[in-house]
């Protein structure tokens, strides 16, 4: 009886109301400093664009280590839990939270790996089963990938050990964008190249530090043989990726039938 009385008083005297509202304080002061962090890093982006996947990548550092670390050190400074306490509580309630939280354990050790390992960054644009986009965060929890329909999907960080993903950039901030085009079998491709390369070398959105490549390939399209003619050239920002396809594929067609190149129908 003395022994679960002294470990009631213990108890209750680490929880006691005055500490939990610190805590809770405190807590929201990290997580205030992490927004302001996140709000001054899109002003950097938008200040310095060349350094804009560095800058996200400390800002997602940061904040993985100041929401981790800050709240234990918090927790450690506030309720200053005693070694009889820790031992009293410690081991019965390990085993409580492993068990509600393997996951999520399992998930923080994942993201660490991932922020360590690299396999992706923040920024990069990557492709993870059906999902392709850009990554946004990479948490303490999850992974968020902003898709190029604007949706917002939420990932698992355990997910990315064991499945396969792949990023485009891995990291740069320019990226490859292949555009492809048919035209007639009969066709000249010298010209047809010299064409489509002028179209791409005079693209506001491309990074001509990089080669660009043309490519032609016979294919069969209804019962027919066509060339698929592959663009490949780097977009100067991953965040331009569309509005460089876009570009080059509207500019190209027109180009195309300027110059009365036969297309299939």
């Amino acid at each position: 009886m003395e022994t679960e009385k002294d470990l009631s008083l213990l108890i209750f005297d680490f929880f006691k109301l005055d500490k939990v509202f610190l805590f809770i304080f405190l807590v929201l002061c990290i997580v205030a400093t992490v927004k302001i962090l996140s709000m001054w890093s899109e002003k950097l982006q938008e200040k310095f664009g060349a350094k804009r996947l560095l800058i996200l990548q400390l800002t997602t550092i940061f904040s993985f280590s100041a929401y981790l670390f800050g709240v234990l050190g918090v927790f450690y400074f506030v309720f200053q839990p005693s070694k009889e306490l820790l031992v009293a509580i410690g081991g019965s309630a390990a085993v409580a939270i492993g068990f509600a939280l393997k996951d999520l354990v399992g998930s923080i050790i994942a993201g660490f790996i991932l922020l360590f390992d690299r396999p992706f960054q923040v920024g990069d644009r990557v492709q993870f089963g059906d999902a392709y986009g850009e990554i946004k965060s990479i948490g303490l929890r999850s992974v968020r990938l902003a898709t190029l329909d604007d949706n917002l999907v939420t990932i698992p960080n355990s997910k990315f050990l064991t499945d396969v993903v792949s990023s485009g950039n891995s990291g740069a901030l320019d990226m490859m964008v292949v555009s492809s085009f048919y035209i007639s079998i009969l066709e000249d491709q010298d010209r047809v190249r010299s064409l489509l390369h002028e179209v791409v070398i005079t693209s506001r959105f491309v990074f001509l530090e990089k080669p660009v490549l043309i490519t032609f390939e016979e294919v069969a399209i209804s019962n027919t043989f066509v060339i698929k003619v592959s663009v490949k050239a780097y977009v100067l920002d991953v965040k331009y990726e569309k509005a460089f396809q876009s570009d080059v594929t509207v500019r190209a067609a027109k180009v195309l039938k300027e110059h009365k190149v036969q297309r299939p129908n």
